[in-house]
């Protein structure tokens, strides 16, 4: 199995529904997302995927919440804007597109991820 893991950043405010602490009032955050493909076979030029075709593919979705308030994108309203659904939101996004995504971290800061993988 081969993986290729690329990394994107978006910067977007946020505040967290029913939730009793700071992050409950409007904050933002310099988000890093790391995207795992995975694949079983290369292509004939010895790649899994291209990195620039990846990160294109990547940067379509960031580029969705970038300098925005995620409360107000339509899937945010139905779901809390936590790390854990932005990365749900990543990896349901990109695997419309490439049905090898294995994994997305989302990082809030250098010292906290929350990982989907859609298994």
């Amino acid at each position: 199995m081969y993986e290729i893991k690329i990394k994107a950043s978006f910067s977007s405010a946020h505040n967290l529904k029913n939730y009793h602490g700071k992050c409950e009032r409007l904050h933002g955050h310099n988000w890093v997302v790391e995207a795992v493909f995975a694949y079983g076979e290369l292509d004939k030029n010895g790649l899994a995927i291209d990195f620039r075709k990846a990160k294109a593919l990547l940067k379509r979705v960031t580029d969705r919440l970038d300098h925005g308030y995620l409360n107000d994108i339509p899937f945010f309203k139905r779901s809390n804007p936590t790390s854990e659904i932005i990365a749900r939101f990543i990896y349901d996004s990109l695997k419309k597109k490439n049905k090898n995504v294995k994994q997305i971290s989302v990082w809030e800061n250098e010292s906290s991820c929350a990982v989907y993988s859609g298994d």
